[in-house]
Order: structure tokens, then sequence, then C-alpha cells
């Protein structure tokens, strides 16, 4: 997990997802999109990885695992999310979508799920039918917990050169992508702080 390197009020914005093995394309992606809304003045929580080795969700299971409860505390006081997955044969990682089932533990919060919460969404897979069909879920799952996803979604194509050999983001498409996710996320966000 990082932590911001912004002091002050500031929207916090939550990013979640990647896979097992830590550094991969996705896992990339979303820290990338995290330190752009640092650049612009955010704060962030990146959920990836390990973080989300969670026990499958259970909603009649009332105990939780220290790493849920982080999470959903987190996803809790979040003003914005970016959810990044994987297209696992076309669809979402049963990784990632174990970890949003974990919201469900925000039914009875005083913002129910993440309602009128700005939801960015990456997906990452080799070839670009999963990559957008992975996306449009995303998208899906946001709409489902109220939330509001930006305009802009950032579906990549792991088959095209988008990292360097030291795994540095070097395609200039994917960089401006992400920044731009960055923004929408951070602009709706201080807009929901205006209007509360």
């Amino acid at each position: 997990m990082t932590a911001s390197t912004t002091t002050g009020p500031a929207p916090l914005v939550v990013g979640l997802g990647g896979t097992l093995r830590a550094n991969s394309s996705t896992e990339r992606a979303l820290r990338y999109c995290l330190a752009s809304v640092e650049r612009q003045g955010g704060r962030t929580r990146l959920f990836a990885a390990e973080d989300l080795d969670l026990p499958m969700y259970a909603p009649h299971e009332l105990e939780r695992t220290p790493r849920a409860l982080e999470l959903v505390g987190a996803l809790r006081e979040a003003d914005a999310v970016v959810v990044g997955s994987p297209g696992y044969h076309g669809a979402v990682s049963g990784l990632v979508k174990n970890a949003l089932d974990y919201i469900e533990d925000l039914r009875d919060s005083p913002r129910v799920y993440l309602d009128n919460t700005p939801w960015g969404c990456i997906s990452c897979a080799y070839g670009w039918q999963a990559a957008v069909g992975t996306l449009g879920q995303l998208r899906s799952i946001g709409h489902a917990l109220r939330a509001w996803p930006t305009p802009l979604g950032v579906a990549i194509n792991s088959a095209d050169r988008i990292w360097g050999a030291d795994g540095e983001l070097v395609d200039d498409s994917v960089r401006n992508q992400l920044d731009m996710l960055a923004t929408q996320v951070l602009t709706f966000a201080r807009a929901a702080w205006e209007t509360a």
C-alpha cells in the first residue's frame, strides 16, 4: 500500500487491482494513475497484489480479516476509486471481483456502497477484445455500486510495447489516457466536495 505524499485537505483516491504477481501490468498502470493523482494534488492509497489476497467474500460471515477491514475502511473514506483488472478470458479477474464484493459491507453506511463516488476503470489484457470487454464490466460494476464511472476508461493492450525494460511507461497514448483519467477522477471528486 502507498500513502499519499500530499498533506492537508485533498480528495482521497483509492486504487484497487492488479494480480497476485507484484508489479503486474495492471498494477503498474494503477500506480502510474495514482502518481498522476498525487501530482495534481490528490491523496492516494493503493491495494494491490497481496493486499487483495482475501478470503472469498461471504455476506453471512460477519468476521473479517485485518486486510479486509483495512480495504473496506479505505473505501468508506474514499472520495474517488480507481479499479484496475487484468482481462482473464475476457472478464474481470476473480481476485479483483472478490475484493469488490467486500463493498457489500458498506450497504448500511451513511453513504450506501459508493453512492455518488467517481469511479475510474483500467483494464489490461493481451489483446483488445479482452481489454475492452473487461473495461465494460468494470464500468457496469461501478454503476451497480451507485458510483459514477468517469467518461474515460483506459483499456490497455499488453501485446503492444507499453512498458520499457526498466518497467517505465513508454507508450505516450497510454500515458496521456492515464493522466486524463486521474484528472477526471479528481475533478469529479472536488466537484462533489463543493456540492456537499
